[in-house]
């Protein structure tokens, strides 16, 4: 399959290509060339299959014509290694458990593909490829443990100072071996800003052969389509209501895998976009004009996002017709002491404990459940362990969560961050070095 630039239809690129490079030469997103249907067969089937046999489908769609099946076989199944359960939260609303793997966030679903699929991808070349990620929380932890020890490929992680929780720069900031971090003097825009800056730098790009393991890479967000067959599939043993899916919103990779995933054949009823105090998407909808702002710190820092960079995706899909975008998803923002409130609520009537991305997700349901007549059900992604992000959820519940295991394996390490600040000449530099 051939991939384009969301600004260029007419610039082509191969697989290879789009996923080694990132992002195009003209600083757009690349795209597939089509988002092909699936069989009537596979959804008939969808109830029987396990989540791997799910994405080995999704998967040989999009990268079948570009891989060995064997290779392809081999990347589904050592990357996704774990479940995704479904979970009643009550009545007709559930949760998707997206925190079962490695760093215990959904990030885990996208970077451990991709760098399986990377490793595939460069085995015959002699060229060190630098992976450059700009992170607000998960996405480093998930790409450092992805791509730890993989041979020819070198992580440079980039993340906002002061800005991540702690378990989140414990497990960014302590490894070793083929993985770097920088700790910025900024806010998550600034890190993604210094990455994109770099891709476009023509003479670097000369000297260093870099790609991105954010979602901006075709790599990182399409795996991320896996797990809505799957939960559809969870759900309708459960309930036969149409479903909503809401998803908290920071990058829009994931909301973006979810709308592939409705174009390949997913009946999904509609989407929510929930957000936190950064809000341009919301307001994008309200008055059809998108303006990028300054990111906001909030207790949900891994939707901490004032440019979202997969909106260019979502814009691309819908040949930018606002009205369009509206059928299909909505918006809503909620402030910390909304994403507390929730928290705690649904942990005192129903025992069940979301993280602050989760909570935002459900205050954006239960606004989306409230506004309509027809009887829905929906779906919550939990897009991390609430162990996560302790400090919050400890004060929020007054109790005190354990660690689970993997996550205690990060605390005491020491730090081997590097402090830059968010001057661009500084980070070239740094490369250069």
């Amino acid at each position: 399959m051939k991939f384009y630039s969301t600004k260029n239809k007419n610039h082509l690129v191969s697989l290879k290509e789009a996923v080694l490079k990132g992002l195009p030469p003209d600083n757009g997103l690349y795209m597939p060339q089509q988002i092909p249907c699936l069989s009537q067969k596979f959804f008939d089937q969808l109830g029987s299959l396990s989540l791997q046999e799910m994405a080995l489908e999704v998967a040989n769609a999009f990268f079948g014509d570009d891989l060995d099946p064997v290779d392809l076989r081999w990347i589904v199944e050592d990357a996704i290694n774990f479940d995704a359960p479904l979970k009643q939260i009550h009545d007709n609303v559930f949760s998707l458990e997206l925190f079962h793997g490695t760093t215990m966030a959904f990030k885990d679903f996208g970077a451990r593909f991709m760098s399986r699929l990377m490793s595939k991808l460069i085995s015959k070349q002699d060229k060190t490829v630098h992976i450059l990620v700009a992170t607000s929380g998960d996405t480093g932890s998930a790409v450092a443990q992805g791509f730890y020890d993989v041979e020819g490929i070198h992580v440079t992680i980039l993340y906002p100072s002061g800005k991540v929780s702690t378990i989140q720069e414990q497990q960014i900031a302590t490894l070793d071996k083929n993985i770097s971090t920088l700790e910025v003097d900024g806010t998550f825009d600034d890190c993604q800003q210094l990455v994109k800056t770099a891709f476009l730098d023509r003479d670097l790009n000369k000297k260093v052969l870099l790609s991105s393991a954010n979602s901006i890479n075709v790599a990182r967000f399409i795996p991320q389509s896996f797990y809505y067959f799957y939960a559809l599939a969870q759900a309708q043993k459960i309930t036969d209501k149409p479903l909503v899916f809401s998803v908290p919103s920071g990058n829009f990779g994931n909301l973006t895998a979810g709308l592939f995933a409705k174009k390949m054949g997913l009946p999904i009823d509609h989407f929510v976009a929930a957000v936190n105090a950064n809000d341009t998407f919301p307001k994008y909808l309200t008055n059809g004009k998108f303006k990028p702002e300054p990111s906001v710190k909030t207790i949900s820092n891994a939707m901490d996002v004032g440019n979202p960079s997969n909106l260019g995706r979502i814009f691309d899909l819908f040949d930018y017709d606002v009205e369009a975008i509206k059928k299909e998803i909505s918006s809503y923002s909620f402030s910390d002491d909304k994403t507390r409130e929730i928290i705690k609520d649904i942990h005192d009537s129903t025992g069940y404990l979301l993280d602050p991305h989760g909570a935002v997700g459900y205050l954006g349901l239960q606004k989306y459940l409230g506004s309509q007549r027809e009887n829905l059900a929906g779906i919550v992604f939990e897009t991390a362990h609430p162990a996560k992000f302790k400090d919050v959820v400890d004060q929020v519940i007054g109790g005190n969560i354990a660690i689970p295991k993997r996550l205690q394996a990060f605390m005491g390490r020491e730090k081997t961050s590097k402090r830059i600040s968010r001057k661009y000449e500084d980070f070239r530099a740094y490369l250069l070095s």
